[in-house]
């Protein structure tokens, strides 16, 4: 890369005055425009035609100011033949403890789609709230920080539901997101220290989870609904585990195969994680008829749709338990155990990162052979 040459030029204006500005050559490259700059205006003015001592000591003044700024900029658009490497990496490393960590996260949440964007953003504006307008800086950031975000979050109160506290598996959703960002921060090398693992993350709590037995499917599967698509997909659900958020996903590109050799291949929305999925020919047939790249598999799906007729369609199948779309995922989950298929491929089928996630199902399992159990009885 050439040496930049940065000289102090005059510029005369219609006020009988002189408006100092640098010249740069060959043009260097403005971070903060992202144009290259030939000149750069100092806002510093001589007088043309000094009419007294005080005129000449103000030139004088003004000069002298505008040379140590022209050697500063010099020095500062040639910094890697004036610094060492060490010197140079110590100036970045020093720059970027100064930015702000807030757009830097926010930055992170732009990077996502769909449901999981919206636990980053509700994970942002429970920093910013935490902050209390405060303007953190990398510098700032440190392991009592991250420990008081996480005590803010086990009794924030929720922004959706007025008077609730968030639940302590929303906390640990919302400070993942929180510590996701740090160890990025760290990787990047903008962060001089692991915060994130210095931090332990909240222990997670297990919810209810509510889910249908395989005689309560199958009359589901037996009763009418009155949005067709809403039993294909729902069905569909309960036959792969797949979220309500990946069947909407899901594009005819992702199927390929025909009958019982068929395999969708998404990404799934919440992890961002690959997967390649083998389904059986009851789901195949679920999907319909084929249609073109690029197309919905179940065109015309609408969320409201779905909160409009299942709980109906469930009611009318005689099942009196609270069953949301995402109780299909449980039921596929809990069906696939109880019928003998080992933890690790049901794990793999569910796209779940640590099996720790998969083993909340086998408890639900279990309580279900104690009852089996008690049944019989030589009373």
């Amino acid at each position: 890369m050439k040496r930049i040459k940065v000289t102090l030029r005059k510029k005369a204006m219609s006020n009988g005055k002189l408006s100092l500005y640098l010249d740069f050559y060959p043009p260097y490259f403005n971070v903060h425009t992202g144009m290259y700059s030939r000149r750069e205006f100092l806002r510093i003015h001589l007088i043309a035609k000094p009419k007294n001592q005080i005129d000449k000591i103000t030139n004088i003044e003004n000069l002298h100011t505008a040379e140590l700024m022209c050697t500063k900029r010099q020095n500062e658009v040639n910094k890697e033949f004036i610094y060492t490497p060490f010197e140079i990496e110590q100036l970045r490393k020093t720059k970027a403890m100064e930015s702000s960590f807030l757009k830097y996260f926010k930055k992170q949440a732009d990077y996502r789609e769909g449901p999981n964007k919206l636990i980053w953003d509700s994970s942002i504006a429970h920093f910013e709230i935490f902050s209390e307008s405060r303007e953190f800086r990398f510098k700032d950031i440190n392991t009592d920080l991250a420990e008081d975000f996480k005590e803010y979050l086990l009794k924030a109160k929720s922004l959706r539901e007025t008077g609730k506290r968030l639940s302590k598996n929303t906390a640990l959703s919302y400070l993942n997101k929180f510590k996701a960002t740090l160890r990025k921060a760290y990787k990047e090398q903008i962060l001089a220290s692991d915060v994130n693992a210095a931090v332990n993350s909240i222990p997670e709590e297990e919810s209810m989870r509510n889910y249908l037995t395989l005689e309560e499917a199958q009359a589901l599967s037996r009763t009418p609904c009155d949005k067709e698509i809403i039993k294909r997909v729902s069905l569909f659900s309960i036959l792969t585990g797949l979220r309500y958020s990946d069947i909407q996903n899901l594009k005819w590109d992702n199927v390929t195969g025909y009958g019982e050799d068929c395999h969708i291949r998404f990404r799934q929305e919440k992890t961002e994680q690959p997967e390649t999925m083998p389904i059986s020919l009851q789901a195949y047939l679920l999907l319909g008829e084929a249609g073109e790249k690029g197309q919905p598999v179940f065109e015309g799906l609408q969320k409201w749709d779905v909160y409009r007729h299942l709980p109906l369609w469930v009611a009318q199948a005689g099942i009196t338990k609270h069953i949301t779309f995402h109780c299909f995922r449980h039921t596929y989950a809990t069906l696939q155990l109880s019928l003998g298929t080992d933890i690790f491929t049901v794990s793999k089928m569910l796209g779940h990162k640590s099996i720790k996630t998969t083993q909340v199902y086998t408890k639900i399992v279990d309580e279900k052979k104690k009852e089996a159990a008690k049944r019989i009885s030589l009373d």
